[in-house]
């Protein structure tokens, strides 16, 4: 593959995962709009990972007392700080993983990759957004979480196998709705965005490792290293600007190009 679709694939896979503008929704866009050709699910895999790393390096305080109190809870423990979050990390992301599973057996996921439905998802959960961010209570930060949270807003993130509905945007929104403040919303989608990723890239990298050749996997860890920089880049900056700024400026944008993809998608 030509390093120039390389670069865009992982630019737009970087900037747009952690960003509440839907990376899924923008990566079936590119081929539609550009013509390009689609970038298989060895690279899908692969751009994920580079995200993957980024969330982890960002948020390795939070991410280290998690995987050192998984043992304890593979145990049955879940009476140490670090064990209680893997707990809250693992629960959230039952309904994506259970939900993601139904639509890849029967198929449905492929009748979701439309210009329109992505139009409709960039619109509704976009609006969505903004009255969970204008609106919700500010009472809340990471240290409630709880359980019964951890569900809820899983459900929530499973709605974001809808393309264009994004990921973090529907968790943040889940998260304001539950009265979250703004940064503590996103920390936590990022956080939960860790066992999502996995598991998405156990699913996907079977078929795809099986059927790359070593051309393909070049192509993977340039896409990968890529993406990492791009998503620690864009994580770092929307974390900080969070400190003084709503999310806004994300539903304004998502409303214009929902707009956008209306009349491609009905013209």
């Amino acid at each position: 593959m030509p390093l120039f679709h390389l670069v865009i694939i992982a630019l737009i896979q970087g900037l747009t995962e952690f960003l509440p503008i839907s990376s899924s929704g923008h990566l079936i866009l590119l081929p539609h709009l550009t013509g390009l050709q689609d970038q298989g699910q060895a690279i899908d895999v692969a751009v994920h990972v580079g995200t993957l790393f980024a969330v982890l390096i960002y948020f390795w305080s939070d991410m280290r007392k998690a995987m050192l109190g998984l043992p304890r809870l593979l145990m049955g423990r879940a009476d140490t700080e670090g064990a209680k979050l893997a707990l809250l990390l693992l629960v959230s992301a039952v309904p994506v993983i259970a939900f993601g599973l139904i639509l890849k057996l029967t198929g449905l996921d492929i009748y979701l990759r439309s210009v329109a439905v992505i139009a409709w998802a960039m619109l509704i959960f976009g609006i969505l957004l903004y009255w969970a961010d204008q609106f919700g209570e500010t009472t809340r930060s990471q240290k409630d979480w709880t359980l019964t949270d951890a569900m809820v807003v899983g459900v929530w993130q499973a709605i974001a196998l809808i393309p264009g509905t994004s990921r973090s945007g529907i968790t943040i929104t889940g998260a304001r709705f539950l009265g979250y403040n703004r940064h503590d919303a996103a920390k936590l989608s990022m956080l939960m965005s860790v066992p999502t990723i996995v598991a998405s890239g156990v699913l996907l990298s079977g078929e795809a490792m099986l059927n790359a050749d070593l051309a393909l996997l070049k192509d993977c860890g340039i896409a990968a290293a890529l993406a990492f920089v791009a998503a620690l880049f864009a994580l770092t900056i929307m974390m900080r600007l969070l400190r003084t700024v709503s999310f806004t400026p994300y539903v304004i944008y998502r409303v214009i190009l929902g707009i956008i993809l209306l009349f491609v998608a009905y013209a």
